[in-house]
Parts: structure tokens; C-alpha cells; sequence
């Protein structure tokens, strides 16, 4: 990952989970929500998109088509929930920091990929703030059995012929945020989702870890 590659944006980084490439840039604005005002709080929302030729075929920009897709929807309030679970609001104060995640390639986990540098680029946002209001870092990974074999960050190809596959995001504290699971075809038992999780549990680390040295040589 790479951070710092925004002139202009207060936090920004560039991920790659393989094949597939996500841009985050982190926008700190000293105003929040109307249902926020006056509360001493501040907040934290995410949006996300994909470039038109992110994939081997061109598809339609979103805001040309009117209105975000309902997955859009889905993957950006994801987003927001992770990285709010990353931050103390109140420490935050009375601002707000949108998070953009643009989706350059997509291989499979854009979503994954978008938490885990979404995280990197808020916490280069709020790095001159003190105390920092990160009270824990969060990253997420895909895994899941593709032909009876277990593997970790699924890319689009695996992900498409997956007996199961199921989306983690989790802490530096090994907390869970949210876990996404599906099975195809068949059910999955509970002794195969808890080797999923154990096995997203360890790439989270390995990310987070990631994570850090970025930070710390930004």
C-alpha cells in the first residue's frame, strides 16, 4: 500500500489485494451532520465507485445512470460501520471525515480492500490531531473453500466457482466487526466456517501489521 498519493486530500492511500486496486482519500471537514450539531461529536461516512473499465468490460458510471446500485449502497454503509468502529467520536470533535473509495481494478474484495486502505487513509487524515482519536486499527479479508480448498482474498475467479466464501472485518484487538458468509450449492458446516474465520482472523493480522509499518514511514 501506499500513502500520501493525494496532493490534496487530507488523508489518501492506494491499496492492491492482487490484482485488484483501490484508491482512498480521506476528506476532514470541520462541520457535522444535522443530527449531529451541537452534540460534540463528529462522524465518519464512506462512499465508493468503480471506474467504468475496472473490469474487462466497461460498465455505465453510476451517477450517469442516475442513482448508486443498490450493492454500491450496501458496500459504502459497510464501509462507513468499519471505519466508525475505528475512531472515538467524541475525541474527533465537532468534525466529519468522508471517505472516498475508488475502485481502479477489480479482481475480486474490492469491498475488503476498500476498509482496509479506507483505515489507512483516515488515520493519515487525523494524524496532526491530538490526542489521535484512532482508538484501534481495522482491516477486512475475503476467504472460503473453492473446490474444497480453503483460501484466503478469493480474486474474482475463485470467488465465482466458491463452495463458500465469507467477507471479515475485524480489529487489531481480534474483535469482530462484521462477517458476510454464503454458501453455494450446499451448506457449510460450522467446523468449515470456524476455519474461515480463523484463517481471515491471521490475514487480518498480517494486514494490520501492513498497515502500521505504512504509517509509520508515511
Amino acid at each position: 500500500m501506499a500513502i500520501g498519493v493525494s496532493k490534496f486530500a487530507e488523508g489518501s492511500a492506494e491499496i492492491s489485494f492482487g490484482d485488484t486496486k483501490v484508491l482512498c482519500l480521506a476528506t476532514l471537514q470541520d462541520s457535522v451532520p444535522k443530527f449531529l450539531e451541537g452534540k460534540g461529536t463528529g462522524w465518519i461516512t464512506a462512499e465508493y465507485a468503480m471506474l467504468p473499465r475496472s473490469t474487462p468490460e466497461r460498465s455505465q458510471r453510476e451517477s450517469i445512470a442516475g442513482r448508486p446500485g443498490g450493492r454500491t449502497f450496501e458496500i459504502q454503509r459497510l464501509v462507513g460501520r468499519a471505519l466508525r468502529a475505528a475512531i472515538d467520536l467524541k475525541a474527533l470533535g465537532s468534525r466529519s471525515i468522508v471517505v472516498d473509495c475508488e475502485v481502479l481494478q477489480a479482481d475480486g474484495g474490492t469491498r475488503t480492500a476498500a476498509i482496509t486502505g479506507g483505515f489507512v487513509a483516515l488515520a493519515h487524515a487525523v494524524r496532526k490531531i491530538n490526542p489521535s482519536p484512532i482508538v484501534r486499527s481495522v482491516a477486512a479479508v475475503s476467504a472460503g473453500y473453492v473446490k474444497g480448498e480453503l483460501m484466503l482474498d478469493l480474486a474474482y475467479a475463485e470467488d465465482s466457482i466458491a463452495d463458500a466464501d465469507v467477507n471479515v472485518v475485524a480489529t487489531s484487538q481480534g474483535e469482530l466487526i462484521e462477517v458476510q458468509g454464503t454458501a453455494e450449492g450446499r451448506p457449510f458446516s460450522r467446523a468449515d466456517f470456524d476455519r474461515v474465520l480463523a484463517l481471515s482472523m491471521d490475514g487480518i493480522a498480517r494486514l494490520i501489521a501492513a498497515q502500521r509499518s505504512a504509517l509509520d514511514h508515511a
